[in-house]
């Protein structure tokens, strides 16, 4: 796990000045702590911070082939590169080190472009080929390592791991972009479509960006992508055991690491799954690592203990306070863009406790977007079958009207909060799960832009992107064109985004066995009916893993990480609230009717409503504000 950054002149091959690439990775110092390394040619740079986990002694970057015609700066981990090492070592090529890093190149040189096919891991890097005066960038499947890049006025391309990477380099204009901001306000994340920043990119997940000199900047190139039209075929048993053997595969091979390694327990299905796989592959106790919170309703710890008993696991945990509010500066501005998924600060406190003892620390992510795990993704699956029984011409009308009429009631038990469902159901199935998953709808955002910020988006609405995404979803069902969705924008976006910001703010590496890209291929195969059934989601894996995990372990609701912001802002930040209105740089940025965003914060605190998820929204994108501009 390591940070990445560099230069290339698209137009000639100017000189690179090597000090401006040391400004980009100083400012990521934190993924690299253990070496970093800058390599420049005419018209093009590149730098590399090191994380060592694989072979300490032999994998420093940026690294050059043994014919120095190629140079590779490289963040994240091949699984796979012993078995790609031996094909490649029998068809000729020599090794001078042990690890990944030197299989990248030898695997470039071998298959060019068709290379992505061959490795299986998490990675975004940049490759440099003398012989083509060509720069080859990719990003993993899946989206787990980051990769920002910009175009400069004077022709050249930066790039780098994280956001402040780019906003170190001082020819970078800064301009918000301000579709960016209704995707976020949408969403609570700014989706991988969009930055922050005016004109930087990400490449998307599954992508690869070929920039040639000579040539302008192109357009990114898809090598992947998960399909959910397929069916896999057999019995329950026998998909039962195939998805127990890719489960254990990708546990087996997130476990190869020359330092301390152990993984996250929450106690939920995922995590306990991974440490049950984990413990039956090897010879010594795990080491597991545990959150608890002083309040009970939010506190999982006694089921982490019970699975770390179960499994013998070397089990550390520690009792924190969901009052974090003193560490929120340090965690948000790890995010450079605006994100407001709260749970970032627990997330954040479960990687300083596992860094105490580990190295790389493997976790549950992937399984909820894979197996249907979330009970949005439950919801979903049922009102798509009412709507499959009654044309939209008639559901829109009668829904529409009834939800209308439908007193709201957020305070009232889930079967009597009907009010959501119906307007649901009134619209598509993808206008439906587009507002299910977002966090502040439409018509709000609407209510409180300034009309100046209006008239500037001309229309705009964040959640077409992902409604256009579920439409032309390679899939059968809604259910699929949901879980589609939930692993382009969601799963890189926030889930993703949060974890390897908060390890790497820690130089930990996170590994998430459960997405790999071939137990999530065999998963969009599965039959609606093995993946919800009964109420439940992920409901084959549960299955698979009955008589391994306590019944109460694989079917008790899911908790989640949760941080009290309700109660911060009619507390501690009740003024900070108040401030979102006048005084800050929200406030000043004309795009708000501050007089709305005073309603706003006043009705919360007086406890006339609960604001507090859009209270947090604007105070981070508030942050970022005055980090980035």
């Amino acid at each position: 796990m390591c940070g990445i950054a560099g230069i290339f002149h698209l137009e000639t091959a100017k000189p690179v000045d090597p000090a401006r690439i040391r400004l980009m990775t100083d400012a990521m110092l934190h993924r690299g702590p253990d070496g970093n390394g800058c390599w420049t040619a005419p018209g093009v740079g590149l730098g590399h911070l090191r994380l060592s986990i694989i072979d300490l002694e032999g994998g420093a970057q940026p690294m050059l082939s043994a014919d120095e015609a190629d140079v590779l700066t490289f963040n994240g981990e091949i699984y796979n590169f012993q078995e790609v090492r031996a094909e490649l070592s029998a068809m000729g090529h020599q090794f001078r080190t042990s690890g990944d890093t030197e299989v990248i190149l030898a695997a470039w040189r071998q298959w060019g472009v068709g290379c992505l096919d061959r490795l299986n891991g998490m990675f975004a890097f940049a490759l440099f080929d003398h012989r083509q005066q060509r720069l080859f960038m990719a990003r993993d499947r899946l989206g787990v390592k980051p990769l920002h890049y910009a175009i400069l006025p004077d022709g050249s391309v930066i790039f780098a791991s994280e956001l402040k990477g780019l906003l170190a380099h001082p020819a970078l204009r800064r301009a918000p972009d301000l579709q960016a901001v209704d995707d976020y306000l949408a969403f609570g994340y700014v989706p991988d479509h969009r930055c922050f920043v005016g004109g930087v990119k990400k490449l998307p997940a599954g992508h690869y960006l070929m920039l040639e000199r000579g040539k302008p900047l192109p357009e990114p190139v898809r090598y992947w992508d998960v399909d959910f039209s397929r069916r896999a075929r057999g019995s329950v048993a026998d998909l039962q055991a195939e998805l127990l053997h890719h489960m254990r595969q990708a546990v087996a091979s997130r476990m190869v690491a020359d330092v301390p390694l152990g993984a996250f327990l929450s106690g939920g299905v995922d995590s306990s799954t991974v440490v049950a796989l984990m413990a039956e592959r090897s010879t010594q106790a795990v080491k597991t690592c545990s959150i608890g919170f002083d309040v009970a309703a939010l506190d999982e710890s006694d089921y982490a203990r019970r699975i770390a008993g179960r499994f013998a696991t070397d089990h550390r945990s520690r009792t924190v306070s969901p009052d974090d509010i003193a560490i929120i500066d340090y965690v948000a501005a790890q995010f450079d863009e605006p994100f407001a998924d709260a749970s970032m600060l627990p997330t954040f406190r479960v990687c300083q406790l596992a860094r105490e003892s580990v190295t790389v620390a493997l976790s549950g992510d992937g399984a909820d977007e894979a197996l249907a795990g979330y009970r949005r993704h439950v919801f979903h699956h049922g009102e798509e079958r009412v709507r499959s029984l009654l044309p939209q011409g008639l559901r829109g009308p009668v829904f529409g009207a009834l939800g209308a009429l439908y007193p709201k009631a957020d305070w009232a038990p889930r079967p009597l909060r009907a009010k959501s469902t119906l307007l649901s159901l009134a619209r598509t199935g993808a206008e439906g799960y587009a507002d299910a998953v977002g966090v502040t709808d439409y018509g709000a955002r609407q209510a409180l832009y300034s009309d100046s910020h209006r008239t500037a988006l001309g229309g705009y609405r964040g959640e077409d992107h992902m409604i256009a995404l579920m439409n032309a979803a390679p899939a059968r069902s809604g259910l699929d064109a949901a879980q589609y969705a939930d692993m382009k924008l969601w799963l890189p976006g926030d889930i993703l985004t949060k974890v390897d910001r908060t390890s790497m703010a820690v130089s930990l590496e996170a590994r998430e066995p459960l997405l790999d890209y071939r137990l999530i291929e065999f998963s969009a195969s599965l039959p609606e009916s093995l993946r919800v059934r009964g109420g439940q989601g992920k409901w084959l894996m549960k299955r698979a893993m009955r008589g391994t995990l306590p019944d109460d372990i694989l079917y008790r609701p899911k908790m989640g990480f949760v941080s009290p912001i309700a109660q911060w802002f009619r507390g501690p930040l009740a003024e900070q609230a108040r401030r979102i209105a006048s005084g800050s740089a929200l406030a000043r940025s004309g795009w708000f009717n501050t007089v709305r965003l005073s309603e706003v914060a006043e009705a919360h605190i007086a406890g006339r409503s609960d604001n507090a998820r859009l209270l947090w929204q604007l105070w981070m994108l508030d942050k970022a504000l005055e980090r980035v501009f």
